[in-house]
């Protein structure tokens, strides 16, 4: 059996997942990120927790032909990363690091929102759809973008990059990335959190929050659910700002469909209504509205993509390979890079 490591990598905690080629996931594990150790240490944890998978199903019989990396912020399509600001990972190059580390087994590295998109287009709710925009939100807000099937990178890495899009300019606190007013700021379950705590603060309108000693986004979306007025006010205010920004992205992406992932999209329908709501407000220059729908992988949209993204490369790859050998009957390798094939069960150094 063939399968992929998939590994995506946050700003809380590290989720891997062994997937077929086919798509059948075969083990899931998540471990804290302790982004506080460093860049180089965290590469180091993955690796490691990359070989020990793979020894693992070795054992079983099991071929890993790679792992895919999803990493939250801009990365070139050679795997370059120049400014991570939620893990503080600058001007390094991930995948030729974990290839060092792991002998040489194929890795490829994308934006993890882009992988997110990749993994809902290949086993959840954008199966069926050529192109797709998906917004992940958690401790940040991520953007992906999957046209004709493919991750759009940018000629930077930025394609996507919708949190850290200025939708609120008069904003007093700075956002991690030193601007103000981001998306990131507002919509993401941390940005929730901050304005309903606002609200709490600045008004004496009645409501269960008032009685928690800590707030968190997931706590809030089931107030709002239940009735709750002051956590809906501020849920419908932090979504307003999406909805709009998703009605400027479908001016120049124009997707066939919008998916909201990440730990907040739990709340299902009644969030991705609520966002429906205000980006159909905020568009005028069609009748036809985009669709706007929950995810379906949930949290585990990550690992599907990244496991996917080095599937796909692998094949394409062997594709290749195959091409040139039956022009010339050798089979051609990349100079300095050597044989992938047999670097697979090289394992970490």
């Amino acid at each position: 059996m063939r399968a992929a490591i998939g590994v995506d990598l946050g700003g809380t905690s590290i989720k891997y997942g062994l997937i077929t080629e086919e798509g059948k996931l075969l083990k899931k594990i998540s471990k804290p990120t302790g982004k506080s150790r460093g860049e180089l240490r965290i590469l180091k944890d993955i690796a490691e927790e990359i070989g020990r998978i793979q020894k693992e199903f070795t054992k079983k019989k099991g071929f890993v032909i790679g792992a895919g990396i999803g990493i939250p912020g801009p990365v070139l399509k050679d795997g370059y990363v120049e400014n991570c600001v939620n893990l503080n990972f600058q001007n390094i190059n991930p995948q030729e690091i974990l290839e060092a580390m792991l002998g040489k087994m194929p890795i490829a590295v994308g934006n993890d929102a882009n992988v997110a998109a990749l993994g809902e287009m290949w086993q959840g709710s954008g199966r069926g759809f050529d192109s797709i925009l998906i917004v992940t939100l958690g401790t940040g807000v991520g953007g992906g973008v999957v046209q004709e099937r493919q991750i759009v990178y940018g000629s930077r890495g930025l394609a996507g990059e919708l949190g850290h899009v200025v939708v609120k300019p008069d904003e007093k606190e700075l956002c991690n990335c030193g601007k103000r007013g981001c998306l990131d700021q507002i919509a993401s379950a941390t940005g929730i959190v901050r304005m309903t705590e606002r609200i709490l603060r600045f008004t004496s309108a009645p409501s269960v929050l008032r009685d928690k000693p800590r707030l968190d986004a997931k706590m809030i979306v089931h107030a709002a659910k239940t009735g709750d007025a002051l956590a809906y006010l501020s849920l419908d205010y932090c979504m307003s700002f999406l909805g709009k920004c998703l009605a400027e992205a479908g001016c120049i992406l124009d997707p066939q469909v919008f998916v909201i992932g990440g730990g907040v999209s739990q709340a299902g329908s009644f969030l991705t209504d609520m966002i429906q709501r205000h980006y159909e407000n905020n568009l005028s220059l069609t009748k036809r509205k985009t669709p706007i729908i929950p995810a379906q992988l949930g949290n585990d949209a990550g690992i599907y993509g990244a496991a996917k993204m080095i599937i796909t490369q692998e094949k394409e790859r062997m594709e290749k390979e195959n091409a040139v050998r039956g022009e010339s009957g050798i089979l051609w390798r990349n100079s300095g890079t050597g044989d992938r094939s047999s670097r697979v069960s090289g394992g970490l150094k």
